[in-house]
Order: C-alpha cells, then sequence, then structure tokens
C-alpha cells in the first residue's frame, strides 16, 4: 500500500495494531508492534481527535503483555476530558491483565477530571470490584448507575451488577437488579449472570426456576455458559430427577462438545458418585487444561477417593506433551484431602510446590493451607502460614479462629476475634460467631460465649442464625445449664431449623445423663430427621448409660424397622507417607492379626497398671468381660496401636476419626501417653485432642 503511494490513515493503523496483536511469535510481534508505534508517531497518526488508532495501540501492548507500556502511553497522551473511549479501553486493558486496583483508580480518576462514564465504563470496572471483593466500591457505582436513567437501563451494565452483588453473596440485592430491568431488555448474559449466582450460592431450585423460565418465557436459547452453570445445580438439587437426562438435554443441542460444559457434567456424575462416567467424559476432552483435570480431582475428592485424587495430580504433570501445571485451585482441593486423611506429610508436600511456584502468598491457598495443618494437628504451623500471609480475607480468620476452637483453645480464639475486629482486614460473619462460639463451648468459656453472642447483631449487624443458636446451646448445654438450653431451643421457630438445636441439646442430655430432657430431645429429632442414625445412636447412649436396656433395645427396635444403619466406626492414620485405614473390628486390614495382638498386650499392661474401662461407651446389655472386648476393637485403638508399632521411635501418633471419640477411648488414650511415653492426637469428628504424659489437652472438657 504504502510503496503504491496510497496514504496510511488512522483506521488502517487500527488494522495493523490489531493484527500484530494476534501474532504467534511474543518477540516479533513486539518488535513490530514498536515499529507500527514509531511510524503512528512519525506520521502524526496519533493526533488530533480521531482516537481509535490511540486505543488500538493501547490494547495491543496490553495483549502482548506490556501493560507497564500502556499505562505510560496512556498517561503521557493526557486523553481528552471528553474522550470516554480511551478511558474505558485503559480500564478494560487493566481489568483484564489482572491490575484490579490499578483499574478502580482509574476509575476514579476518570470522574475527578469531568470524563462521565458510560455503560461500557461500568461494565468493564464491575468485574474489578468482584476480584478484589470490594462491595462497597460496587454499591458506589450501582448509586452512580441508579441516578443515570440511560445507564440503569443498560442490559450489560445490569449483568455486570448481578454479577458483582452474586460475587460477594449478595444475591437477593442480585435479583433486584435482576428484576428492575424489564424482560424485553434483558439479554442472555443476564440471565446466565443470574443463575449462575443462583448456582454459585449453593441456592439450586431458583436457579433451575430460573433456568426453565428463561427458555419458556423469555424465549432465550441456553448456550454453553448458561449449561456450565445450570448444571452444577442440577447435581446438587434433591428436588430435581432428571439429572442424567440433562446430559441428552446437552447433546440435543450440539454443546457435548465444548469443553465448559463438559467440565460441568464431569463435575455432575462425579457428585452423583458416577466417576467412571466423569472419567468416560474427561477421555473425550481434546487436550485437557488445567480446569478438566481440576474438576476430574475435585469429583475424587468430594465422593472420598482422597488417594485417586493424588495420583490425578501426579498424572496430569507427567504426560508426554509437557503436562498441565497445577494451578491454584488444584491446591485448594488437594489439601482438604490431607485434611481429611490427617496426612500432614502429602500436605507439607503441597505447601513446598506453592512456595517453588509462588502460589502460597494467594489468599485463598494460604487459607486452605491455614486450614489444612490444623486440621492435620499441626496448629503451630497453621499459625506460621497465617501470620505470613500478606492479605488475609474472612475466609482465612474464620479458619483459624475455628482451629484454635478445634484444639481447645478457646482463650487464643477468642483473642484472635477481637484481633479480627480491631484491625478491619475483614469482617466477621456468621462463620466467624460460629467458630469463636464453638471455641467458648469446647473450653468451658460460657460468660465470655454469651457475650459474644449479645453482641454479635448489636455490635456487628450479624443476625443470628439456627446454627448460631445451636452454638449457643452448646455452650450451655455441655456447662450443665440444661434448663437453658432448653429454653432456648423451645423458643426457636418450630420445624427443621430446630434440628441443629435439637440435636446439640441430645448430645448435651447424653453427656450429663439427663434421661428426661434426652428423651424430648430425642422424640423431637425422630420426628424431624427420622433417617438419621446418630439421633437413635445418642438416645440409645443415654439409655444405656442409665441401665434402661429395655428402653436402649427399643430404639434399636425402630432403628431396625426404618431401615437406618449406624455409620460404623472408622480411623486413620499416616505411616510413612501411606494412609492406614482401621474400621470397628478391623480384620480387613494386610498387619491386622498384628495390630490386635498388640492392643491385646497394650490392654492388658493398661490394666495391670489400674486402668480401668468404662463399659458405658457399650450399648448392649453383655457382660463386662464382653464389653471389654468390644472396647479393646474400637478403631481409633487399632489405629493407635499401629502407629506405635509402626512409626518412628518417640514420633507424635496422629489419628483422624469419622465419628466422635467414646469415652473409654478418650481415657484409653491418656493412659496410653503416659505408660508409653508418646504423645497422642486424636482428631474425632468435632475437635482435636491432645494427649501428653496422662494429660488431654481438652481438660476432659468435651
Amino acid at each position: 500500500m504504502l510503496a503504491g503511494g496510497h496514504p496510511l490513515t488512522s483506521f488502517t493503523l487500527v488494522s495493523v495494531l490489531r493484527a500484530v496483536s494476534h501474532l504467534p511469535a511474543a518477540a516479533a510481534a513486539v518488535r513490530l508492534g514498536r515499529e507500527a508505534h514509531a511510524f503512528a508517531l512519525k506520521n502524526g497518526l496519533l493526533h488530533g481527535h480521531q482516537r481509535f488508532a490511540f486505543n488500538a495501540l493501547l490494547s495491543m501492548y496490553a495483549r502482548l503483555g506490556l501493560v507497564a507500556d500502556a499505562q505510560r502511553l496512556f498517561a503521557g497522551a493526557t486523553p481528552g476530558r471528553g474522550d470516554v473511549v480511551t478511558w474505558n479501553t485503559m480500564v478494560s486493558v487493566l481489568v483484564q491483565s489482572g491490575m484490579f486496583d490499578e483499574a478502580v483508580q482509574t476509575l476514579y480518576d476518570m470522574v475527578a477530571l469531568g470524563v462521565r462514564p458510560d455503560g461500557v465504563t461500568f461494565a468493564s470496572a464491575l468485574p474489578a470490584c468482584s476480584r478484589l471483593e470490594l462491595l462497597d466500591v460496587g454499591r458506589e457505582m450501582h448509586a452512580y448507575v441508579i441516578k443515570d436513567d440511560e445507564l440503569a437501563a443498560n442490559s450489560f451494565v445490569a449483568s455486570a451488577l448481578v454479577d458483582m452483588y452474586a460475587t460477594h453473596e449478595q444475591v437477593g440485592k442480585a435479583r433486584q437488579v435482576f428484576d428492575m430491568v424489564p424482560d424485553s431488555g434483558k439479554q442472555l448474559g443476564m440471565w446466565n449472570a443470574m443463575i449462575c449466582g443462583y448456582a454459585q450460592a449453593g441456592m439450586d431450585e431458583e436457579a433451575l426456576r430460573l433456568f426453565a423460565r428463561m427458555e419458556a418465557e423469555a424465549g432465550f436459547v441456553p448456550c454453553e455458559t448458561t449449561m456450565a452453570s445450570v448444571l452444577p445445580a442440577c447435581a446438587r438439587s434433591e428436588a430435581f430427577a432428571g439429572k442424567e437426562a440433562v446430559h441428552g438435554y446437552v447433546v440435543k443441542r450440539g454443546m457435548a462438545g465444548n469443553r465448559f460444559v463438559q467440565n460441568a457434567l464431569m463435575d455432575m456424575y462425579a457428585r452423583l458418585g458416577k466417576t467412571d462416567v466423569a472419567r468416560r467424559i474427561f477421555a473425550m476432552v481434546d487436550l485437557p487444561d488445567v480446569v478438566s483435570w481440576n474438576t476430574l480431582i475435585t469429583g475424587c475428592v468430594v465422593q472420598g477417593h482422597v488417594a485417586d485424587a493424588f495420583q490425578l495430580a501426579r498424572e496430569m504433570q507427567q504426560l508426554e506433551e509437557g503436562g498441565v501445571v497445577p494451578n491454584a485451585i488444584t491446591l485448594m482441593t488437594l489439601l482438604p484431602g490431607c485434611a481429611i486423611l490427617a496426612a500432614p506429610a502429602r500436605g507439607k508436600e503441597i505447601h513446598g510446590y506453592a512456595v517453588r511456584h509462588a502460589l502460597d502468598t494467594d489468599v485463598a491457598v494460604g487459607s486452605a493451607l491455614v486450614d489444612m495443618y490444623a486440621k492435620c494437628g499441626c496448629l503451630a504451623l497453621s499459625r506460621a502460614v497465617f501470620d505470613r500471609l500478606p492479605r488475609r480475607n474472612t475466609i482465612t480468620w474464620n479458619v483459624l479462629i475455628m482451629a484454635y476452637g478445634m484444639h481447645g483453645l478457646g482463650g487464643e480464639a477468642t483473642v484472635l476475634f477481637d484481633r479480627m475486629t480491631a484491625s478491619g482486614e475483614a469482617r466477621p460473619n456468621e462463620v466467624t460467631f460460629m467458630a469463636a462460639l464453638a471455641a467458648c463451648s469446647h473450653s468451658g468459656m460460657v460468660d465470655r460465649g454469651l457475650q459474644l453472642f449479645h453482641a454479635m447483631e448489636r455490635d456487628h449487624g450479624v443476625e443470628p442464625t439456627p446454627d448460631i443458636l445451636a452454638c449457643v446451646v452448646d455452650i450451655l448445654g455441655r456447662a450443665g445449664r440444661l434448663d437453658e438450653a432448653y429454653a432456648m431451643v423451645t423458643s426457636m421457630e418450630a420445624g427443621e431449623q430446630q434440628v441443629s438445636a435439637w440435636s446439640t441439646m441430645l448430645g448435651a442430655c447424653r453427656l450429663h445423663r439427663n434421661v428426661h430432657l434426652g428423651e424430648i430431645a430425642g422424640e423431637r429429632l425422630l420426628e424431624l430427621e427420622p433417617e438419621e442414625a446418630s439421633h437413635y445412636v445418642l438416645l440409645c447412649n443415654i439409655y444405656s448409660a442409665a441401665g434402661q436396656w429395655t428402653r436402649a433395645a427399643e430404639v434399636r427396635s425402630r432403628m431396625r424397622r426404618r431401615g437406618v444403619a449406624k455409620e460404623p466406626g472408622c480411623s486413620w492414620i499416616e505411616v510413612d507417607g501411606a494412609i492406614h485405614r482401621f474400621m470397628a473390628g478391623e480384620s480387613a486390614h494386610p498387619a491386622s492379626e498384628e495390630v490386635h495382638a498388640h492392643m491385646e498386650a497394650l490392654w492388658g499392661e493398661m490394666v495391670a497398671r489400674g486402668y480401668t474401662p468404662d463399659t458405658s461407651c457399650v450399648l448392649h446389655d453383655m457382660d463386662d468381660g464382653d464389653k471389654a472386648a468390644v472396647l479393646r476393637c474400637h478403631s481409633e485403638k487399632l489405629a493407635i496401636a499401629f502407629g506405635l508399632l509402626r512409626a518412628a521411635p518417640g514420633a507424635t501418633i496422629r489419628v483422624a476419626k469419622n465419628l466422635r471419640v467414646c469415652n473409654d477411648c478418650h481415657e484409653a488414650a491418656k493412659f496410653l501417653s503416659k505408660m508409653v511415653g508418646r504423645e497422642i492426637v486424636l482428631r474425632d469428628v468435632r475437635r482435636f485432642h491432645h494427649f501428653r504424659n496422662g494429660q488431654c489437652s481438652c481438660g476432659d472438657y468435651w
């Protein structure tokens, strides 16, 4: 064109710059892009009122990863006060480059210079508020939008507002924005944002209803984004029966080859326990990316196949074509698996990977590491990770407060709560108060717990929920103030929301052997949740401890008639990087015979030294010798015996259990810790017990 003598205009330059942006070779693209920039400067193509070339140049530098160059270009050019397109380009460049703070600041600078934002500005800037958890800034933008009728009617702005509120778990406000736009003005993107918001908040029925309305009433044809959002809701919703039929719907719509839909289908089948189908879909994915691998790994963790999840993580890195590099989501998925198995050795491997790849400072990965170490019984490491994080959010604080409570350190948990509220780094929410109240409950801090409860709504604007009220019932019940606990439960609105409180009340009655209130709590629970085995077991335990064997037998008979089965006790221990599982009365483990023999020898020595078994833990009427035999085969005792046989001399024995530890196992662990001179850490479904020299960290208040 130039050789032919034709003048090159700014419009021609825009096409050239876009072409440069898409060149595959980065180094060559940067060189050509800078040549084009120099040519434009020499020929005056970046001056005047035409800003198309200038904006294309900004975008080109951003696409080439040279955001700093784009920022210098933008700052040096001093865009005209009315040139909203250039400002929008800069905001969009910063958001797409992950520079969310800078994007928000650019918007503030724009308004300060008198440039009026338009719909594109807000549609570009609002995602930054979502990523930075800046709900207050998002509300400021919303207030600005409401004052302008043209902006308020803009479907793209409304979609961004819906997404912003949904991301901040303000689904009700997202729906208000959604409903303010008439159906005739809603674009598919807005429907997708609202459906996705419901699904992410776990409001699956609402997501499905809106999906049905979108197609039936508004006449929109779902796209791949719609299906990727609604499929998780289909998988989780108990009210939605035709889960696998959705797969057929996807095929009919021609979406089965879309990677996002494939990932959602894998997730759905994994949640349904059909990991074989999930793997078949995975095999059909053309060059699976990290999201596809993460989806399959998550499915394994959800189904409890933690070893398979770790194997997949190894496979994803060992592919012939260079493998797929695990990202923050991969680590966040695997770390709970370490916590489930109480396997700190594997957790430390993941931590090392995170440090080597600069992922340990990510707030989500950091929070998962804090949680993993705490649930593996390594509280000092958990606190060390917390203290090193450059930024912490509410989840991070909640995890550590909950960790201190689980380890029986209620005083430290409440000090941390006070530090959280004083720092202003994060605001306490419902989970924060549940963690702090549970910590008070486990440590017998009744007055402090009640003080927190009464200040919750007054000072922090957090309303009491049924789960929070159940925590207060637990505080009172554990302390033996059963009448007050009962009064609180009965003051709640009757129905399913009372389940947690009644369950807590029943546990307190078992602890304090109050048969009368235990019967009341038990009957209420059996009315509300007749299929839940733990209610029957607790009630049976109360009768057995009181010697009322006939009543206990009646409860077991009711269980059998309803086909309700008690979950068997199961414990895990990690030795030399391998996870060993023991069931109550274990006979399947390769070392079962050796373990039983060692446990019997330990038992004999304990009894000789003055140990007396607590046979009240046995729910059946039998002689004391048979009861002792049953107690010897509890899963946590077998796991401890295995650890004493196989772990390195002097090493801490760390055991995790799927149920609450019984009184006898608790006393036996105390006795063993002194007898063999080893620390034993036992994590049950509710809390940690650190046994040293015949004492437990819980102070026998559990």
